[in-house]
């Protein structure tokens, strides 16, 4: 069995600050981590790899030559191989775009039974790359998976929505999107650790020339969606600070209350 999992480098903050300019993330001075959900479903595909014989699992990611460290925290965490696709023609992708790549590279690839994503990425919260690349490779997704189950050729999921959760069975090839209710992530394996993070760590570079990806569906000129403004929200406070002895302090809220009619 072959399992691709797609991870994202993404900034570990919740303070994100923004350049007016550009209206891009500024990522300086700021520690970049793998996407939380991405965690999940790397998780997923290594208890697969657990339990079974015949699984090999790949790592991929898109991103600067710097994402490497986020493959090598995967290799030291149980994965068998590890592809970084990085190229200048790759910047500023939208989800789109993104995907156009990713979906290029698997094609790449030797055939897969399973591919991997985290729901969303939280420095974008689009939900988009995932789906996008199953359209891309037509093949099957399962969204929002918090349980899965493989047997013989094909998956069992319960898939998680707003008022509850279903199971989908699906056959396999088939892309699934992981949720925090999936699993606990692992820590790296001390044992992996020193090779994963050796200079000579055993991953791949792809380029846009290796992947043979349409270079009219890829980068900021071609995504079909542009960022008109970003901003970080103003936050104000509004509230009327109320001192004294509880009794006092008390009355006034009452009184505060049954001016704005909310009583």
């Amino acid at each position: 069995m072959k399992i691709i999992v797609c991870i994202k480098q993404v900034p570990n903050t919740n303070e994100v600050r923004i350049n007016n300019e550009t209206g891009t993330l500024i990522r300086d001075g700021v520690e970049s981590i793998i996407n939380p959900d991405d965690m999940n479903a790397l998780e997923e595909a290594l208890r697969i790899k657990d339990s079974r014989d015949d699984v090999h699992v790949t790592v991929i990611t898109m991103g600067p030559s710097q994402a490497d460290s986020a493959l090598r925290e995967a290799l030291a965490m149980g994965v068998d191989e590890a592809i970084l696709i990085s190229d200048r023609a790759f910047a500023g992708s939208d989800t789109w775009a993104t995907a156009t790549v990713l979906a290029s590279a698997i094609k790449k690839m030797d055939g897969y039974d399973i591919i991997f994503c985290g729901r969303q990425a939280i420095d974008g919260d689009t939900a988009q790359v995932g789906p996008e690349i199953a359209e891309f490779l037509d093949i099957p997704q399962i969204t929002y998976v918090k349980a899965l189950k493989v047997e013989d050729d094909k998956v069992i999921a319960t898939r998680a929505y707003e008022e509850g959760s279903f199971i989908i069975a699906c056959k396999m090839p088939v892309l699934l999107t992981a949720i925090k209710e999936l699993n606990e992530p692992r820590f790296m394996d001390l044992r992996l650790i020193y090779k994963a993070y050796s200079p000579d760590a055993d991953y791949k570079i792809w380029t846009a020339d290796d992947i043979e990806v349409d270079r009219t569906q890829i980068g900021v000129k071609n995504s079909p969606t542009k960022v008109y403004k970003t901003f970080v929200p103003v936050k104000e406070f509004n509230g009327k600070q109320i001192t004294g002895n509880p009794k006092d302090v008390a009355a006034k809220c009452v009184e505060e209350i049954d001016q704005l009619n909310i009583l």
